[in-house]
């Protein structure tokens, strides 16, 4: 990686962690150690994208989060938590990117377009915010016993691009059975890779563990299309993931197309699973922390 390319990189990583503060290219330019004159013809070379637009792209999906997942949240801190001094500037912004207000966009998403709108940023992060040689060299890959545990599961069937509504619609259950993600462990269930099969087959769970709860009183609970189920004891090779999920896919490849070749085991009959141990907007997105489990023999 070249001088320049690490400056750029330092320069996208420093966004993440500053959403709410200056992020003017009089200050980005200091970051990289490079002059406004050249900052941002560099950065728009580089990217394909103006530094103000990622800045946006970035401001407004973390917003989106807010919005969506996070109800107790005031409109007008939402738009200060995102660098803007009056929400009407903010609502402006937000509807002219979203196709929403954000009050509209709450009560309702978009959820079609908000996954549109993603696409750029997640595609621009898997391109330039893959992990170093140095970083993936760290990163520890090993074999462990899972136990068995129980989880109520969201089954999300069909398009990706609605699985923020099947979130959604998870996240007010387990708000209601008071199953907090602090107490209760997160886990996703990845049957399927969503490029590698029809939109209509896709299938995806969002869950939680539910051991130490009544079951028979959770059971009662249940809504449209969460279930109750296991995850089998057994073993697993794990590799934590650091960063956005725009880059999980890199981690999984590498357990399947490097770690299983050399490691002489043989997969077992469950689908791969994460387990989410802290979550956006609460932490940065280069700060989020996710184990990735490879059933095996």
């Amino acid at each position: 990686m070249s001088s320049i390319e690490q400056r750029l990189r330092t320069v996208l990583q420093f966004i993440d962690q500053h959403l709410d503060e200056d992020l003017s290219v009089d200050t980005l330019s200091a970051v990289a150690h490079l002059s406004p004159f050249h900052f941002h013809r560099l950065f728009s070379s580089r990217f394909d994208i103006s530094v103000f637009q990622y800045v946006q792209l970035c401001r407004f999906k973390s917003a989106s989060y807010r919005l969506a997942y996070r109800p107790q949240t005031q409109v007008i801190d939402v738009a200060l938590d995102h660098g803007y001094d009056e929400p009407e500037s903010f609502a402006r912004a937000f509807k002219r990117h979203l196709g929403q207000s954000p009050s509209a966009f709450r009560q309702s998403p978009d959820w079609r377009h908000w996954y549109d709108f993603q696409q750029p940023l997640k595609n621009l992060r898997n391109q330039h915010m893959t992990p170093t040689p140095q970083e993936i060299a760290k990163t520890e890959i090993r074999c462990i016993d899972f136990g068995e545990t129980s989880i109520a599961a969201f089954e999300h069937r069909g398009d990706p691009a609605l699985i923020g509504q099947s979130i959604r619609q998870f996240i007010e259950w387990r708000r209601g059975q008071k199953l907090s993600p602090q107490c209760y462990a997160t886990f996703n269930i990845l049957y399927d890779h969503p490029e590698l099969v029809a939109v209509k087959d896709f299938r995806f769970d969002i869950a939680t563990a539910i051991d130490g709860r009544d079951h028979l009183e959770l059971q009662q609970s249940l809504v449209k299309n969460i279930v109750m189920k296991t995850i089998p004891a057994g073993r697993c090779a794990v590799m934590r993931h650091y960063g956005s999920d725009d880059n999980l896919e890199l981690s999984i490849r590498r357990l399947y197309e490097e770690w299983l070749p050399q490691s002489g085991e043989e997969l077992r009959d469950f689908p791969l699973f994460l387990q989410r141990r802290n979550f956006f907007p609460e932490v940065h997105e280069d700060a989020l922390e996710t184990d990735i489990f490879l059933p095996i023999q």
